[in-house]
């Protein structure tokens, strides 16, 4: 029996390669929003003189969604590599972001609410700017999304800083 339960564990210790090509896909998908960036920026350059104030300011906050989302895309496909499939060896690279190795599953959860709600922030911030298209109803749902992901960030920050008080027997 300990033969098929060493096995076993070795495979199932394995199986975690299962999920790089997952956050190989999300290092991948900065690439596609790199380009889509920089369709963004080109367009604005374009129209920076024939377009409104507000038109520009959606196309800038645009680009900051979009550079909150590669960001929150990095941050996913490195902690999770690194906490679910193989340490990063990187030789201590004078680059190597603080953060890399030191993101925990639970971290993880705080960062990824609080890009959530910075990129909710930018779509509430575009609506408002953009106000007339909106009816009063799409203006509170949007408010209203943006408050829920406020309410779960703390929440999540919450419960986690009750949880590390515990582990430290506070």
């Amino acid at each position: 029996m300990n033969t098929v339960e060493a096995t076993l564990e070795r495979w199932v210790f394995r199986s975690r390669w299962l999920l790089a090509p997952f956050f190989l896909g999300l290092l991948l998908a900065i690439v596609v929003l790199l380009v889509k960036f920089l369709t963004g920026l080109w367009t604005l350059g374009l129209g920076m003189f024939s377009s409104s104030l507000d038109q520009m300011l959606i196309s800038i906050l645009n680009l900051v969604d979009e550079a909150l989302m590669a960001a929150l895309l990095l941050i996913i496909g490195f902690s999770g590599y690194e906490n679910f499939v193989s340490k990063i060896s990187d030789g201590e690279h004078e680059d190597r972001p603080a953060w890399m190795g030191k993101v925990g599953f639970s971290d993880l959860k705080v960062k990824l609410m609080g890009a959530l709600v910075a990129i909710s922030a930018v779509a509430v911030l575009k609506a408002f700017i953009n106000v007339e298209t909106f009816t009063r109803e799409q203006l509170a749902w949007t408010v209203g999304i943006h408050l829920t992901f406020v309410v779960s960030g703390l929440l999540f920050a919450l419960t986690d800083r009750i949880i590390e008080g515990k582990e430290r027997g506070h």
